[in-house]
């Protein structure tokens, strides 16, 4: 049996699993397939790996829900943070250096209770891609803004009226392979609404990488005005904040919550998944 602690950031919700725990060579794409089945596993978007260097030195393996490897989250780093906050049972704050496959982030970590933790990623810039493969077929409209954009990962923000209005899956759909925001201004003048299909999970409740790219371009394109220097993000899940910083151009620090689910104990590489909560009782973040 392998212990994992599940957790959510704005409803992005991830196991987290300690390598020292299992073989080197444990066949992780697979394992993220079982674990994160919402009808055969636990259930998640995505599977993090922790391994512990030193107190503050970790390093973040992501493997999305189909078993895809993914550069970054930035939901996910501050789930991950959080994982090891609570294994070390630290009371107060403290930062960590963590190893992705996008680069070394740094993660400010504050409790705020005994379930959730208050987190700020320093993200690095984010730079101009060149646009996707298979892009041009979805066909957008050419008066829509539309942006190609990285944190470490891909992402395509687009630029619409109403995030309701659009069939956000059909057209995430058609270009599976990289992460699609569509937001719109407001409600402040500060804010963004922002919706997301995210590669290799589908829709989810939020995305912490999307919601830096979503800001950075709605502030290029002129639909939002940092307040203070910082956007506000709306998604499904919760409001999450963008820090853009001034002179280094493109550089953003998110910030936004973690919150622990529970604590579990799940059945190692085997062809079916079990899994029991071993806590008394499982508790979730409030709004």
């Amino acid at each position: 049996m392998i212990t994992l602690t599940k957790h959510h950031g704005l409803g992005n919700d991830f196991l987290v699993c300690d390598t020292a725990q299992v073989a080197a060579d444990a066949p992780w794409a697979e394992l993220a397939r079982q674990w994160c089945d919402r009808r055969r596993g636990v259930g998640a978007d995505g599977l993090l790996l922790l391994t512990v260097i030193d107190d503050v030195e970790l390093s973040m393996v992501l493997h999305n829900a189909d078993g895809s490897r993914a550069e970054m989250s930035g939901n996910g780093i501050r789930c991950l943070a959080q994982a090891a906050f609570v294994a070390q049972r630290r009371t107060g704050p403290v930062t960590y250096s963590i190893h992705t496959d996008a680069g070394l982030r740094t993660v400010a970590v504050e409790p705020v209770d005994g379930v959730t933790v208050q987190a700020s990623v320093s993200m690095g810039a984010v730079t101009d891609l060149d646009e996707p493969h298979g892009w041009a077929a979805v066909g957008a409209d050419p008066m829509r803004p539309v942006l190609h954009l990285s944190t470490g990962n891909p992402h395509t923000v687009v630029g619409v009226d109403d995030v309701r209005a659009v069939d956000l899956l059909a057209l995430g759909l058609q270009v599976p392979h990289i992460n699609l925001e569509i937001i719109e201004p407001g409600p402040e003048t500060s804010g963004i609404t922002m919706r997301v299909h995210e590669r290799g999970a589908g829709i989810t409740e939020a995305c912490g990488t999307g919601a830096c790219v979503s800001a950075w371009a709605a502030v290029h394109w002129g639909l939002a005005h940092p307040k203070d220097g910082e956007i506000l993000v709306h998604m499904d899940g919760g409001d999450a904040t963008v820090r853009l910083h001034q002179p280094e151009p493109g550089h953003v620090t998110l910030v936004g919550p973690a919150a622990l689910i529970a604590r579990l104990e799940i059945a190692g590489p085997m062809t079916t998944t079990t899994a029991t909560t071993t806590t008394a009782e499982t508790k979730t973040a409030g709004s």
